[in-house]
């Protein structure tokens, strides 16, 4: 074989390998390429049969829920309430005004003579009889100011019974007679006047009552006219209100009132109208009622501001409410009635009211039990549970 035969065959052999090793390359890859093809076919129909079933599990839970709401709106729970009788008793409508309680024997003890206080002898809040000491003023200059008085009267007396036997017998004139009689009787007049400034040192109840107030101080210094205690007699305890004309019409004195303390609701106590003034005050057309307390309680004490209600109308035997259970519209009113485990909503004619209590004309009777508290969302009819 020559050399270029031999070159021939190297280059076919080379060219041979080649075309064989870019066959091999071409079905390797034409093998992945129908493997992809399958796998993906194989996923689709995994997601398909997915969401097949997914639908079909909506479908199941959405049939449920709708079987609930069916059953729940057939299966209402009733409402929870409380209820309280409807009762029968007493009720009343007032007049009704706001003053102040007040001590009627009240006064401010003043001091009538000038002088130091030298003791006290009350406090605020004690009780006192009819002429008790309250203080008692320095009483030196007083008590020298009387030994000088009394020791001139007691000259000008024996010198008028002295001059009283010479005068019978003739022996002074009448006018020398005269003018003795005129000194001890000046005498006697300026021992009086001393004697009552000495008194006027202690100070004394003007009448059973109790000290409100003290203004005075141990070792203060009076003059007359200055403020020492307040006293005050607790009976009667009085309040003054103002109502106009129309309302004093059909009172009188003597009728029924109601005391209310303003600080304690619950401690109403009866008094009564002891005077109506006679005349309209012009200015604000009121009248002027006097008020008396009827034995007050311990606790109440002047000054107090209470409510005074006048009765203006009374029912006996009327059909009462507690007021928390009437629901008021416009012009209409209703209540809710327990019955047979339901509420049943009944319009109520009311009339009068009084505190926690509502009179009701017709719409409920005597011994219904009506709702209080849970009312405000109830519908007629209801399914109710009573707490």
């Amino acid at each position: 074989m020559t050399e270029t035969t031999k070159k021939r065959f190297r280059i076919l052999s080379l060219v041979a390998l080649v075309a064989i090793a870019a066959g091999g390359v071409i079905w390797v890859r034409a093998q992945s390429a129908d493997g992809a093809g399958k796998t993906d076919a194989a996923s689709a129909d995994q997601a398909s049969e997915q969401a097949a079933d997914g639908d079909a599990s909506a479908e199941a839970e959405s049939k449920a829920k709708g079987e609930d709401d069916v059953k729940d709106e057939d299966e209402v729970l009733p409402v929870p309430v409380e209820v309280a009788e409807v009762t029968t008793g007493v009720i009343a409508s007032y007049i009704t005004a706001t003053a102040n309680l007040v001590a009627e024997g009240q006064v401010k003890v003043l001091a009538e003579a000038e002088g130091r206080v030298q003791r006290l002898e009350v406090e605020e809040g004690d009780l006192v009889r009819q002429g008790q000491v309250l203080a008692v003023l320095d009483q030196d200059e007083a008590r020298i100011a009387k030994s000088k008085v009394e020791l001139k009267s007691t000259n000008a007396e024996a010198a008028l019974e002295r001059a009283r036997n010479s005068y019978e017998q003739g022996l002074i004139s009448s006018e020398a007679f005269d003018k003795l009689e005129m000194d001890a009787a000046v005498a006697r007049q300026e021992l009086a006047e001393a004697e009552w400034r000495l008194a006027k040192t202690v100070i004394r109840a003007p009448f059973a009552a109790r000290v409100t107030e003290r203004f005075v101080n141990l070792g203060q210094h009076l003059r007359p006219g200055d403020e020492l205690f307040t006293v005050a007699d607790y009976d009667p305890l009085i309040a003054r209100i103002y109502l106009p004309e129309s309302d004093v019409v059909e009172l009188a004195e003597g009728r029924e009132v109601r005391i209310t303390p303003a600080a304690e609701p619950g401690l109403a106590f009866a008094g009564r109208i002891r005077q109506i003034a006679p005349v309209v005050d012009t200015a604000t057309g009121t009248v002027k009622v006097t008020v008396e307390a009827v034995s007050p309680p311990e606790g109440v004490r002047p000054g107090a501001f209470v409510s005074v209600g006048i009765v203006r109308e009374r029912h006996e035997g009327a059909v009462l409410l507690p007021r928390e259970s009437v629901i008021r519209e416009l012009r209409t009113a209703h209540v809710f009635v327990a019955d047979d485990g339901a509420a049943v909503k009944r319009a109520v004619t009311l009339g009068l009211e009084e505190g926690e209590l509502v009179e009701v004309l017709d719409g409920v009777s005597a011994g219904d039990a009506v709702v209080i508290a849970g009312q405000g969302g109830l519908d007629d009819g209801q399914k109710i549970k009573i707490l």
